[in-house]
């Protein structure tokens, strides 16, 4: 088998997987993605908000590609809620019930 460069698609995906199995690692990277939607907001409402204006097609582009961005972060946020049920789930119990 030829050897493969770095940058590789399974580098890639063992980053991926690093990511998406490590909680810690997870919400931070949510954390940096909600950054995203928010800013394009503040920036579209304040700082281009003219610009866009004159033009539909500036304007939806923009505006669809802020959605699409939130889009992405509520879909990683409902990952990172059924991890969480998963990895809690996966716990052993102990079988004294706390109530």
């Amino acid at each position: 088998m030829a050897e493969q460069k770095p940058g590789s698609w399974n580098d890639s995906t063992d980053l991926a997987r690093a990511i998406l199995h490590n909680r810690t690692e997870r919400r931070k990277w949510l954390g940096r993605m909600m950054m995203v939607p928010v800013l394009m907001l503040a920036v579209g409402l304040w700082g281009i908000g003219a610009w866009l204006a004159e033009s539909p097609l500036r304007f939806l582009l923009w505006w669809g590609g802020c959605a699409l961005a939130t889009c992405v972060v509520m879909l990683f946020a409902l990952y990172d809620a059924l991890a969480v049920v998963r990895e809690e789930r996966a716990k052993p119990r102990s079988d004294v019930d706390l109530q």
